[in-house]
C-alpha cells in the first residue's frame, strides 16, 4: 500500500519535462533524484508528464535495517515519487510505498521495530505536507 497527498499547484517544476536542482525532503536524506521525464524525451523522444523518483534516506533506520538483514538494501533508498496529476491540473501528487512491505519481503527479527518507526516518520511527513499545503490526503 501507499501513502498518497495531493498539492495545488506544479512549482516544483521550472518548465515543463526538466528535474529541479534543489529538492528538500525534511530531516531524511535524498539520496538520488531521478526525473523520468527528461530521460524518457531524450532516450526515446517519449513525453510524459513531470515525474521524479526520489530516493528517499533515514540514515539511522537505513542503519537499522541493514544491521539486521544486509540483503535489505536492495530495497533503500524509500523512494518517494513528485509526479502532475493528470487528472487534476496545476495538482502534484506525492506518493510513498508503506515501510511495512520491506517486513513482508524478508523475515528477519527485528526488522517489524524498524519498518514500524520507518511508517511512523513518513505518516507525519505526509501530514505536515498536507497541513501546509491543505492538501487532500487519500
Amino acid at each position: 500500500s501507499t501513502s498518497m497527498v495531493r498539492v495545488a499547484g506544479s512549482a516544483a517544476w521550472p518548465t515543463k519535462c526538466t528535474t529541479p536542482r534543489n529538492v528538500s525532503s525534511g530531516k531524511a536524506s535524498t539520496a538520488t533524484v531521478a526525473g523520468v521525464c527528461p530521460a524518457l524525451k531524450k532516450k526515446l523522444d517519449e513525453d510524459m508528464e513531470n515525474y521524479l523518483i526520489l530516493g528517499a534516506c533515514n540514515p539511522p533506520l537505513a542503519h537499522r535495517a541493514l544491521g539486521v538483514d544486509r540483503q535489505i538494501g536492495l530495497l533503500l533508498p524509500c523512494n518517494v515519487v513528485v509526479r502532475d496529476d493528470t487528472e487534476h491540473e496545476g495538482t502534484v501528487i506525492v506518493e510513498a510505498m508503506n515501510p511495512d512491505i520491506m517486513v513482508k519481503v524478508t523475515d528477519a527479527p527485528g526488522l517489524p521495530d524498524v519498518a514500524g518507526d520507518a511508517s511512523t516518520k513518513l505518516q507525519a511527513a505526509m501530514e505536515t505536507l498536507k497541513s501546509a499545503s491543505g492538501a487532500m490526503a487519500q
